[in-house]
Order: structure tokens, then sequence, then C-alpha cells
């Protein structure tokens, strides 16, 4: 038998999600509901009417059941409650911002000495997070220690990860433009 092919992988991303929030987004409607709703507070009706004009034409029951997948998989949740007739209106949001875009081919070429230089500057972030929480992260980890091994990796991905969109939230305008 001779081997045709033979490649080594490396880890060279992190995809930080679970198995609920995964099939949430095994849908383009689904996407395309947390894109929508990215920075806007939205009723089912409006939600719908979005949609159509994206080109996306189903029946408001089937919206709301996409609504219903991605609130139980905690990818959107009801910001605002009204009585509109008597009846309850509710308005949906995210704390989610979903990233579709493609990067181009070279990316790796490209941004290969940035990737490398970035990653120095962050490993010492992540050793000045551990040693500032790092007893915390602990604590947890020992109560979640048998159903995940990557507990801690987790936990410091989603530290990085939400002080990242943070800084592109409250000024990566400003950031990017210089």
């Amino acid at each position: 038998m001779s081997t045709l092919l033979q490649k080594e992988i490396k880890i060279s991303k992190i995809l930080s999600t679970n198995a609920d929030q995964a099939k949430a987004l095994d849908d383009t409607a689904r996407i395309k509901i947390l894109q929508i709703l990215y920075h806007k507070q939205l009723a089912t009706e409006q939600i719908v009417d979005e949609l159509n004009k994206m080109g996306y034409k189903k029946a408001t029951t089937t919206i709301r059941h996409h609504i219903d997948v991605l609130k139980n998989a905690g990818l959107i949740e009801i910001v605002k409650m009204e009585e509109v007739r008597g009846a309850v209106m509710k308005y949906y949001g995210t704390s989610v911002r979903v990233m579709g875009t493609k990067l181009p081919a070279n990316f790796e070429a490209d941004f290969s000495k940035t990737i490398a230089d970035t990653s120095v500057k962050l490993e010492k972030v992540i050793k000045n997070i551990i040693e500032s929480s790092g007893s915390k992260i602990k604590k947890k980890s020992s109560k979640n220690a048998s159903s995940e091994s990557n507990y801690e990796e987790h936990i410091m991905m989603e530290i990085v990860n939400r002080a990242m969109t943070k800084v592109f939230e409250n000024n990566g305008q400003l950031i990017l433009q210089k």
C-alpha cells in the first residue's frame, strides 16, 4: 500500500461554542436573524420584514420557530415586552456578533508574522490573567473537571474573546481608521 496524501494539520483557530449553539447556527435563516439583531431590538414581525428585504421569504410561524431555537441556545434573548392591543409583543436582541466574512485565501501567508508577533504579546496578557484570576478559574475548573477536560482554556478564551469584543464595540472603528 502506498500513501497518496499525508498532511500535518496544525491547530490554527479555536471555535468556542456548545452543541446547542452549533445546532442553532446550522441554518442560514438563524444566522441572518443574529445579523439583523446586531445592535437592534426587534419584534418577530420586524425580523420577518428584514428577512423579506434580504430575499428570505418564510412564514412568520417558521421565523418564530427559528427565534425559539436561537433563544433556547442562549444566542438571543427577550429585551423588551410591550402590551399592544391586549397582547404582549416581545422584542429580541443579541449579545453575539456573527462575522460571516470569508478570509482571503492567502490569509496565513499575508499575516503569519503579525499572528506570530501578536501571539507573543497575547501570551503575556494570558499570563497576567492567570496571575490575577487563576485561583478563581481553577476553583471553577475543579467543579467541572469531569465534564470538560479543557475547561480552563475555554474560560481563558472567553475572557480574551469578550475583552476583544469590548475593544471593537467601544472604539473599533477608531482603531481601524488609524
